[in-house]
């Protein structure tokens, strides 16, 4: 078995708790990332135009620094199952500057993300543009959305990461 690695954003803990079910499904490592400022209720108000995610996500060439202490050393992994929430039908901006700041040229890497009505569609677009920006040679596996036992089993099935 390969050495597989959950790593994953939560601002509110629902991607958290999908995490944790993936990781004991798997028997792999978990690990969380943290925003190098953290957000706040406030800053997650989408009814709001001006809250801090709202403008982030709206911005193309936006970075949401990732908290360097909470960035783990990848090297040990072949498998990186990337976690996050869907926001405006992306990855939050935090997930490219993950992506900018760690070494995955040869690496499986798969996204997953919690969603309220969103598909994964664009999500994997994005990251797939944020490794070619980056030049690197990950394989990046089909993302899904998941939010529940049924589709985590579903998904890792189709990635063949379960027996």
């Amino acid at each position: 078995m390969t050495k597989t690695l959950v790593l994953y954003f939560s601002a509110t803990k629902t991607t958290q708790r999908v995490a944790e079910q993936l990781a004991q499904k798997l028997g792999a490592d978990i690990h969380e990332l943290r925003a190098q400022q953290p957000y706040t209720a406030a800053d997650l108000n989408w009814h709001d135009p001006k809250s801090r995610t709202s403008v982030e996500q709206h911005e193309y060439a936006s970075r949401v620094a990732v908290d360097p202490a909470s960035l783990p050393d990848v090297s040990g992994y072949q498998t990186i199952l990337l976690g996050h929430p869907v926001w405006w039908g992306i990855p939050p901006r935090l997930i490219d500057d993950t992506i900018d700041n760690l070494d995955l040229n040869g690496k499986r890497l798969a996204g997953f993300a919690t969603s309220g009505g969103s598909d994964y569609g664009r999500s994997q677009r994005n990251l797939a543009r944020t490794l070619r920006e980056n030049h690197s040679t990950a394989d990046l596996l089909p993302g899904a959305v998941v939010m529940n036992g049924r589709q985590i089993d579903q998904w890792l099935s189709r990635l063949q990461l379960t027996d």
